[in-house]
């Protein structure tokens, strides 16, 4: 038994048969990821794990009473084989790369949901149970699973003809041949670099079968595994040589940039992003235009995937969420701490947050103090050290 069938042991999949489910835009009901193979990129795969990276420190938080067990489970991670760091970073990754990201429970063989994995399939078909919209993937080796629709959660960018899913990444492709042949180039100027060419006149030489042999001839005892040093020797049947140069166009450094603010304006990231040396207001900015989208949209599909609608309606929800104050630069943190502790504006706790510190034990950090001077009026332990 393999990971495949403890995160699917349901047998509905195996005997799952329908017609293809339409959609109103009627768009094909059958979907394949482009091939286009992005991660292969060092530039593509740097700007996805930027992102991936500052998804992967979100907190997720469950509100409600609905599930309880669930819930208990999902605290503490999502599923027997992901942390939510390694599942945030890997939904982000495959959502970044095809555009669409399915999100899929993980049952008991009796049907119930005990945690969520993020999936990777490059193929999968909608369809018609009963008049009831299912899902089946796709996976290697010819396996498959099946979940009906309102049971899965689907991530999406680029959301344009499809009414339920994400267009593909065509419309990068242009500047991924630019990369790969920018990639050729810069490995041909090396190899030419090394290499001898020249022409020359051979005299005496009448018949192309005598050429051949002469050629051959030269390249062994020049080039061969025994040609010795790194000087090359013309008998006096060689006229008129000349050396060929071989001139390699390689993009300059006003293109490349174009090549590179291609891909980071197509994933929402920077340079100073991906070195990580950003400060401050542009950290915030990368938050608000990057981070807080997705966690926004994962919030709601989460809850939608795991909460029925009177469950929502009761106060059922999931949270996705950021301390957006861990983005400050530290000068910031310690003013906002020094401002904000002594008027109980922050828990002890939330202030040791600022800088990755850790609760204090025994809930010892679950409470603001105030300074005297800034309890409210009448409050007598404000009057007690106006005395004092």
């Amino acid at each position: 038994m393999g990971l495949f069938e403890k995160l699917f042991p349901s047998k509905t999949h195996e005997t799952l048969k329908g017609q293809y489910f339409k959609l109103l835009t009627g768009y094909s009901p059958v979907f394949s990821s482009w091939d286009g193979q992005l991660y292969e990129s060092e530039l593509v795969r740097s700007a996805i794990d930027a992102r991936s990276r500052h998804i992967a420190k979100l907190s997720v938080r469950i509100d409600g009473a609905a599930q309880p067990k669930l819930k208990t489970r999902l605290s503490k991670q999502p599923n027997d084989y992901q942390t939510w760091s390694q599942f945030l970073y890997r939904l982000n990754t495959v959502l970044d790369m095809k555009s669409t990201a399915f999100i899929l429970p993980v049952r008991e063989k009796n049907g119930e949901i005990t945690g969520i994995t993020p999936v990777y399939t490059d193929h999968w078909e909608l369809l018609d149970v009963n008049g009831k919209p299912w899902v089946r993937f796709y996976f290697d080796h010819g396996r498959h699973t099946a979940e009906a629709l309102d049971q899965i959660g689907i991530m999406t960018k680029f959301q344009y003809k499809s009414d339920l899913f994400g267009e593909q990444n065509d419309a990068l492709a242009d500047t991924m041949k630019l990369i790969n042949l920018q990639t050729q180039g810069i490995s041909e100027a090396v190899t030419n670099s090394a290499t001898y060419r020249f022409m020359a006149r051979v005299n005496n030489f009448a018949k192309a079968e005598d050429l051949k042999k002469e050629r051959q001839r030269f390249n062994d005892d020049n080039f061969g595994p025994n040609a010795g040093g790194g000087i090359v020797l013309f008998p006096n049947t060689y006229s008129d040589i000349q050396q060929i140069s071989s001139k390699n166009y390689v993009v300059d450094a006003d293109q490349m940039k174009l090549i590179q603010t291609n891909v980071f304006n197509y994933f929402g990231v920077n340079e100073k992003i991906l070195q990580n040396s950003a400060m401050g207001d542009e950290l915030d900015a990368f938050f608000n235009g990057a981070i807080e989208p997705f966690s926004i949209q994962l919030s709601e599909v989460l809850t939608k995937m795991l909460f029925t609608p009177a469950e929502q309606g009761h106060g059922s929800v999931i949270y996705v969420t950021a301390n957006r104050l861990q983005y400050m630069p530290v000068a910031q943190k310690i003013s906002l701490y020094k401002e904000m502790t002594d008027r109980g504006g922050l828990m002890i706790d939330e202030g040791r947050e600022l800088f990755n510190y850790p609760p204090l034990p025994d809930g010892k950090g679950q409470h603001a103090p105030i300074r005297g001077e800034f309890y409210m009026v009448g409050d007598p332990r404000g009057e007690s050290n106006e005395q004092e």
